[in-house]
C-alpha cells in the first residue's frame, strides 16, 4: 500500500531538506565549508536583478544560517578558488561546478535554437555570421562585458539589448561562453576553458538521459517530498521527459511513492530525507528562495497564496513591492514589504500582514529577524510605516 503522510509532516520533511531548523553556526564561524554543504542540499541559488533588498542569491544562505559576509558568495564565483558558475536551471542560477556535465545537453540543444527563449533562438537563425564575430572578441579579447562592445548601443528594439548584447547571450545558452565573474552585477564572459576548473572539463559527459536523471536526483533532495510538478521545475525539466526518468527513481527505490492528504496528485518521497517531529525556524524568505520559487508548492505546503508584484502597477498591489515571507516554526506566518535604503542607511518595512494562523508572538519574532537582516546589511535603523495589520506593532517597536 501507499504510505499516507500528513500535511504537517509533508511540510516539515520540505524545510529539512531545504536545511531549515539546524542550529545556527555563530557568524564569524561561517565560511566555504557550509557554502558547500548549502549547495549539496539545495543545488542552485537563483540570480535576480531585483536589489530591493539585497540581491536574490545572497539570501537563501542567510535565511538557513544567519549573517554572513557576502563576499563569501562572491569569492566562490570568481576565478581563484571558484566554486560556482552561471546557467540556466530554474533560471539564471549559481550552480556548483559538479553539474556542469549535467547541463552539457541543454548547452548543445541551445546551439540547435531549441531549449531557449524563442526570440533569441530567432537571432541566433538570422544572425549567426554575426554572433561568430562577438564569439571571435571574446576569444581575443576575454573577459569582456557586453558593454565593452564598441558601437553597440541598445536601441530600444528587441527587449530593448544591442544585437552585441543578444549575440553574448546566444553564447551563453549554447555555453561557448560563460560568466568570468560579474562587474556589479554586469556578467563578463570568457571561454570555459579559461574560466572553469581542468578537471570540471574533463568529466565525462553523460547521455541527455542519465543527465536529466541526475538532476532529478538533486531535485529530489532538495524537496524531500515533491510531485512530478515540483521535481521537474527545479531544472526548467519538459513533463514528456521527466516522468519516465521518475519511474526510474522508482525503480530504483531513490523516491518512494507517497500520498498527502488533502493533495490530488501522486507525490513522492526521497528515500534519505529526515521526517522531522518538529521544526524550529526562523527566517525572512526571498521571492526566490528554492523554499517558495514553486509557488503552487508554497500554497500546497504552507497555506500560503505568494505573488510577486513588481510588476504589478503600484495602485494593485495587495501587500507591496519586494514582499518577503516570514517563516516561524514550521509555518509561514507574515509576509513583510521592505527595502534597504543604503544611502540613508535605513531599513525601510512599508507594510506587514499576518497569516490568519499567525501565533501572537509574530510581531516581536519578526522584529528580532528584521534586527538581525539591519545589522547583516550594516544598515543604521528600521523605519516602520505602520501599514498591514502587523504594522503598529513593528512600528512602536523600532520606536522604542
Amino acid at each position: 500500500m501507499t504510505e499516507t503522510i500528513s500535511p504537517t509532516l509533508a511540510r516539515r520533511i520540505a524545510l529539512a531538506a531545504q536545511g531549515f531548523g539546524a542550529r545556527r553556526p555563530s557568524p564569524g564561524a561561517i565560511d566555504r565549508r557550509h557554502l558547500s554543504r548549502f549547495l549539496a542540499r539545495t543545488g542552485l541559488l537563483q540570480i535576480d536583478s531585483v536589489s530591493a533588498v539585497v540581491r536574490a542569491h545572497y539570501m537563501p544562505l542567510y535565511s538557513r544560517l544567519g549573517p554572513y559576509p557576502l563576499s563569501l558568495v562572491d569569492d566562490a564565483a570568481r576565478p581563484r578558488r571558484r566554486l560556482l558558475f552561471e546557467y540556466w536551471a530554474h533560471e539564471a542560477s549559481f550552480l556548483p561546478l559538479e553539474t556542469w556535465p549535467l547541463l552539457r545537453w541543454r548547452m548543445e540543444r541551445a546551439a540547435r535554437g531549441e531549449e531557449m527563449y524563442r526570440g533569441l533562438a530567432k537571432f541566433g537563425r538570422e544572425r549567426s555570421d554575426f554572433i561568430e564575430e562577438i564569439y571571435r572578441e571574446v576569444e581575443t579579447r576575454g573577459p569582456i562585458a557586453a558593454s565593452d562592445m564598441d558601437g553597440h548601443k541598445g536601441s530600444g528594439g528587441w527587449w530593448g539589448w544591442s544585437d552585441a548584447k543578444a549575440a553574448f547571450e546566444w553564447l551563453f545558452w549554447a555555453g561557448r561562453i560563460t560568466t568570468a565573474f560579474r562587474r556589479g552585477f554586469e556578467r563578463v564572459y570568457d571561454l570555459p576553458e579559461r574560466v572553469l576548473p581542468r578537471n570540471i572539463l574533463d568529466l565525462p559527459v553523460p547521455a541527455t538521459q542519465d543527465a536529466q536523471r541526475e538532476l532529478l536526483r538533486i531535485s529530489a533532495r532538495a524537496h524531500g517530498i515533491a510531485t512530478v510538478a515540483c521535481l521537474r521545475d527545479y531544472f526548467r525539466l519538459s513533463a514528456t521527459e521527466t516522468v519516465p526518468r521518475i519511474a526510474e527513481l522508482v525503480e530504483e527505490g531513490e523516491l518512494i511513492p507517497v500520498r498527502i492528504k488533502g493533495w490530488s496528485r501522486q507525490a513522492y518521497l526521497h528515500r534519505d530525507a529526515r521526517l522531522p517531529r518538529r521544526i524550529d525556524a526562523r527566517a525572512l524568505l526571498a521571492p526566490f528562495d528554492p523554499l517558495v520559487f514553486e509557488r503552487d508548492r508554497t500554497e500546497n505546503l504552507f497555506g500560503f497564496r505568494y505573488r510577486i508584484e513588481i510588476y504589478t502597477p503600484a495602485e494593485k498591489r495587495q501587500y507591496g513591492y519586494y514582499v518577503l515571507p516570514f517563516l516561524l516554526g514550521d509555518r509561514i506566518v507574515a509576509r513583510v514589504d521592505l527595502r534597504a535604503d543604503r544611502p540613508a542607511k535605513v531599513l525601510r518595512v512599508h507594510a506587514a500582514y499576518a497569516e490568519p494562523h499567525a501565533p501572537a508572538e509574530t510581531a516581536a519574532a519578526l522584529f528580532d529577524e528584521l534586527e538581525q537582516m539591519r545589522g547583516w546589511l550594516e544598515l543604521d535603523r528600521i523605519e516602520v510605516t505602520p501599514a498591514g495589520d502587523l504594522g503598529p506593532a513593528l512600528a512602536d517597536m523600532a520606536a522604542s
